[in-house]
């Protein structure tokens, strides 16, 4: 018998091989608003990191004792690991989807639960600007 794990990690490689990221990511911008999505505490929720730190299939790098962010090679690391669940320009992007409740344009699953119930809320369109591009219309 497979555990949910095991076929995650199998259907995440699967899409992540099938959707390159052809279009471009802000570097910058992932460093500086996105990744601190990845470490805030939220009301009824596990902070992002403490999964995806391991046993994920979007491995973050671990953040060492002490430190508040990464270094800017933990940093590079952590974009490299994201922009695999990422098709810059799509609103259909893990990123977005898999964490949002499906009543606001989610997927159904997120291990960790649902972090935003609404597609404005400010992180979310932090990840959503990221992602699409503040000139870009959705998709």
């Amino acid at each position: 018998m497979l555990k949910i794990p095991i076929v995650l990690t199998l259907l995440f490689g699967a899409w992540a091989s099938q959707t390159p990221a052809t279009g471009t990511l802000d570097f910058e911008m992932f460093k500086t608003q996105v990744q601190p999505i990845f470490l805030a505490k939220r009301a009824g929720h596990a902070r992002c990191i403490s999964c995806h730190a391991s046993g994920t299939p979007l491995r973050l790098q671990p953040l060492p004792p002490g430190r508040t962010m990464w270094n800017d090679e933990e940093s590079r690391k952590n974009f490299e690991a994201v922009r695999r669940f990422v098709v810059p320009g799509s609103m259909k992007s893990m990123l977005l989807v898999h964490p949002l409740a499906e009543q606001a344009g989610g997927d159904f699953f997120h291990n960790g639960g649902k972090h935003w119930t609404s597609q404005n809320d400010p992180e979310w369109q932090v990840l959503k600007t990221w992602v699409v591009g503040s000139s870009r219309s959705e998709q």
